[in-house]
């Protein structure tokens, strides 16, 4: 246990905190144990943040239990998060803005995920060049990260870059400030830093900076890791040297308290058609997309090839549909089409420029279910069309010639 002294002023302005706050309020609203939203936070904003500065300042701040909330999969399991406070997540921010900029210095360069000015696109195309250099792949998955980070190897690590007792021990604090379910059930934690707290991405990639990204360096300079927080793929030259990898990776990660999935940890090979040789698995997913051998067509000979590459996958692509149908569009109470653009161009332009970076076309068929909520809209909106389904799609048709730029897929031409 890291002791703090409570009398003695630590470096923490008012500043600092009005600026955490700034940034946790672009960020997210959701209420913690104390159920303030940021709207009744906003109603006595300024006692809230005078008496996390106080706090912090001196030492005696205390971070509340942290509101556990259970999202369920697809697959019949249960995500766990945890939602600080918004006292707390400021709190977290003025630290985390302290300790940021120190450890970005030692982070490894193909590590992307929650770092400033780095992102998933930028991971993905680091994972296209590799996988066109290197024949093997190794998608790693850690069962549970979060859950499993044992806290006194991740508070040695933190100590080699932090040299503040006083924030060693904030950060102590947190981790083992407990969880509240939503019946009031208080849960004690020894390990894991909750998804959903503001420290925990950089306190995830400290611990797989040591536990992964410079051990692997050490191993064998050869391999190359591309990392977005826990997604992890490792790139080899051959098959044996991938074999070999997966087993000293597993021993690895389990001496430091992880443990890799049996089921979703695999050896991939990247067929095309310069590597022909015989493996069952050739594809991966990473950050929703799938790589896998796909048609593709030379720049310089305008020919069709089979190279490897990525576009949306499967279940990406499945939780857009699930998305669409969704929508509410045919009883959508607008009086034209153009509020229903209104209200749908967001949504669209945020998919669009995700899963439309790679193989944007393969967003069409999304657009197609889409094309037919706007067709029942027009059918329960107009008379004229209720009994008529040719009419109906004439009419979108026509409107889409008109205004080209109404819906943001109609600007950029997908056919839809």
């Amino acid at each position: 246990m890291i002791e703090l002294e409570k009398t003695k002023s630590l470096p923490i302005t008012k500043e600092m905190v009005w600026e955490a706050y700034l940034e946790v309020r672009r960020k997210g609203k959701s209420a913690g144990v104390d159920d303030l939203s940021m709207s009744q936070y906003d109603l006595q904003r300024h006692r809230h943040l005078y008496k996390v500065w106080n706090r912090l300042a001196s030492g005696s701040y205390f971070p509340p239990p942290v509101l556990q909330v259970e999202i369920p999969k697809k697959n019949g399991s249960i995500r766990q998060l945890g939602i600080p406070t918004i006292s707390d997540r400021v709190a977290q921010t003025v630290i985390k803005n302290q300790m940021e900029e120190r450890l970005e210095q030692i982070f490894h360069p193909q590590s992307y995920g929650y770092r400033p000015k780095r992102s998933a696109h930028q991971a993905l195309e680091q994972v296209r060049k590799n996988c066109w250099k290197y024949d093997w792949v190794i998608d790693l998955d850690i069962k549970n990260f979060f859950d499993d980070i044992d806290h006194d190897k991740l508070l040695k690590a933190l100590g080699k870059h932090v040299e503040e007792k006083w924030m060693l021990g904030y950060i102590e604090r947190w981790l083992k400030a407990p969880l509240q379910t939503r019946k009031g059930e208080i849960i004690a934690r020894t390990n894991g830093t909750p998804q959903g707290g503001v420290i925990s991405p950089l306190l995830a990639n400290l611990f797989l900076h040591y536990t992964l990204d410079v051990w692997l360096g050490r191993l064998n300079p050869t391999i190359e890791i591309v990392r977005y927080a826990d997604d992890i793929i490792i790139h080899c030259q051959t098959q044996s040297q991938a074999e070999q990898s997966l087993q000293q990776i597993k021993e690895r990660v389990e001496n430091c308290g992880l443990t890799l999935h049996p089921d979703k940890t695999k050896i991939v090979y990247c067929k095309d058609f310069r590597r022909q040789q015989k493996y069952q698995k050739v594809q991966f997913d990473f950050l929703g997309y799938t790589f896998q051998p796909r048609t593709s067509k030379s720049k310089k000979t305008g020919r069709l090839f089979l190279g490897f590459d990525c576009a949306i996958s499967i279940q990406s692509r499945s939780r857009l549909f699930e998305q669409v149908r969704k929508m509410e569009i045919p009883r959508m109470r607008c009086d034209s089409i153009v509020g229903i653009a209104h209200h749908l161009n967001p949504k669209l332009r945020g998919w669009i420029r995700y899963f439309g970076k790679y193989r944007g076309y393969s967003l069409s068929k999304v657009f197609y279910i889409l094309r037919i909520k706007l067709v029942r809209w027009a059918r329960y909106r107009y008379k004229r069309y209720r009994n008529n389904l040719t009419k109906a799609y004439k009419w979108l048709d026509t409107v889409r010639k008109q205004y080209p730029s109404l819906f943001y897929h109609w600007h950029l031409g997908y056919s839809n």
